[in-house]
């Protein structure tokens, strides 16, 4: 087996983190023009703890699911070995469970401690964590010491020289691959001159690779510029933030290409891997900079959707196509995956990995009232549910019990009703019943009785159907 090299650190040209931009298509713009390494932006432990891995095959991602369906992190092959998680996080072992999560989908993990905002400050991560030394030192060494992937951290400086090296050196005891560098202090903004000299002693101090950053207003205007941030901070690599905000393609050795080339090529990324469109839009209002009061500004502004961002760029044609051959693909999932679906025995349990998707069957109707109907209707002991709560995030998953027979869906639910619900699903689809899915053909329902709103509400998902619900 095949087993991948390390990210190293040294000599490279990185993507800081930037929250609302070092999403997906950002990242693959930057490896594109150059960028040897991309860092995603900061996403908080208690979200990403709670977070499903799901495989998108119709996109080709990993992508992070949230309870609520979001999608808080995606990720692709294209960039898997220069790609790091960063979070944000103030507690060791919560840490741990996250970067255990990501771990076989990035290159790293690296601990945010340098983002003075509340959006990270808050509950004493980012910069909050510079001035508690020996928890950072905790979650350093538990990450380092609990997963296969390199370890990083973002710090800012300290007040005093003295102490910035004083916490560089601790930090680099717990077994890091790296340190990245902000030559700014907590309570300095982008305006305030960068600490070139600070950074240079970090470097002359430790012996691990570090990473300058916050060149971009004083420093960093081209390609060149970067390796003269690097030299006048005695680093080994040099890290962009908003430089590569407004203009990624200053990755590229052969010189900057025009705002405008970058934000076709941007919004092509974004329509491909169905970019969230206020986040797509959020990134192009960046690159536009003082023009996003512009008409041309102010229609990108007005738009609510990829397709109409493409609309704004002359970009149609694109988009339509792009859209349809997701769609296709899309299909021609759905039709294979009648097989990858087949009902699998492990150990005593029929599994099938189906969710329970409450649009998909209407109002008074669920798999759970079917299947009671059914064990009714063939004179068998109602369905039993047994349902377990996973500690880490605290999804569901239920095995329904019938006819002496276990049935589970292989996914776990963000609720215990979601998940006996699913359990439910596996059921009926193995023994081949209707489920009283919207649309559903031959589904048995028929002459339902009509219920006032009272009665819906309060109608439970062991009470019989109405009459004559199963032919």
């Amino acid at each position: 087996m095949l087993v991948s090299s390390p990210l190293l650190f040294a000599h490279k040209t990185v993507l800081a983190p930037m929250v609302r931009v070092g999403t997906l298509p950002m990242r693959l713009l930057a490896l594109d023009y150059g960028a040897d390494i991309v860092y995603c932006e900061e996403l908080i432990d208690i979200k990403m703890a709670q977070c499903e891995r799901v495989v998108n095959d119709v996109l080709g991602t990993v992508d992070f699911v949230a309870p609520d369906e979001r999608v808080m992190f995606r990720t692709c092959s294209e960039e898997k070995g220069r790609v790091v998680f960063q979070m944000g996080t103030a507690d060791p072992e919560r840490a741990l469970v996250v970067a255990k999560l990501v771990e076989n989908d990035v290159a790293a993990v690296d601990v945010n401690m340098g983002c003075p905002k509340e959006y990270s400050t808050k509950g004493g991560m980012g910069s909050a964590l510079l001035s508690d030394p020996e928890k950072i030192e905790s979650i350093l060494s538990t990450l380092v010491k609990g997963i296969s992937k390199p370890v990083t951290c973002k710090i800012r400086i300290l007040p005093t020289l003295e102490d910035t090296v004083n916490l560089v050196k601790r930090i680099e005891r717990t077994g890091v691959a790296a340190i990245a560098v902000h030559g700014r202090m907590r309570e300095e903004r982008p305006r305030h001159p960068v600490h070139c000299d600070y950074i240079q002693a970090v470097a002359e101090s430790v012996s691990i690779p570090v990473i300058a950053n916050g060149g971009s207003s004083d420093m960093v205007k081209t390609f060149e510029d970067m390796e003269k941030f690097r030299a006048a901070a005695g680093a080994s690599s040099v890290m962009l933030a908003r430089a590569a905000m407004w203009n990624p393609s200053i990755f590229r050795q052969q010189g900057a290409l025009s705002v405008e080339e970058v934000m076709e090529d941007y919004i092509r990324y974004a329509v491909r891997y169905d970019n969230n469109p206020f986040n797509t839009k959020y990134c192009l209002c960046q690159m536009l900079r003082d023009r996003v009061e512009s008409p041309f500004g102010k229609r990108l502004h007005a738009a609510q959707t990829n397709e109409e961002i493409c609309e704004v760029f002359g970009m149609t044609d694109f988009y339509n196509k792009t859209k349809a051959e997701l769609e296709a693909r899309k299909a021609a999932l759905q039709t294979n995956g009648d097989q990858s679906e087949q009902p699998k025995l492990e150990d005593d349990v029929i599994t099938m990995p189906v969710r329970f998707e409450r649009r998909d069957y209407p109002p008074q109707i669920t798999p759970k009232m079917y299947l009671l109907e059914w064990s009714r209707k063939e004179k068998l002991d109602q369905p039993v549910y047994e349902t377990e709560q996973r500690t880490q995030d605290r999804a569901f998953q239920s095995t329904v019990i019938i006819d002496n027979k276990k049935y589970r869906s292989a996914l776990w639910e963000k609720s215990k009703k979601f998940a006996e619900q699913a359990a439910a699903i596996v059921c009926l689809r193995t023994l081949g019943l209707p489920e009283g899915r919207i649309g559903e053909e031959h589904s048995g329902l028929v002459n339902k009785r009509k219920r006032d709103d009272r009665k819906c509400a309060a109608l439970d998902d062991n009470e019989p159907l109405a009459e004559n619900v199963l032919l």
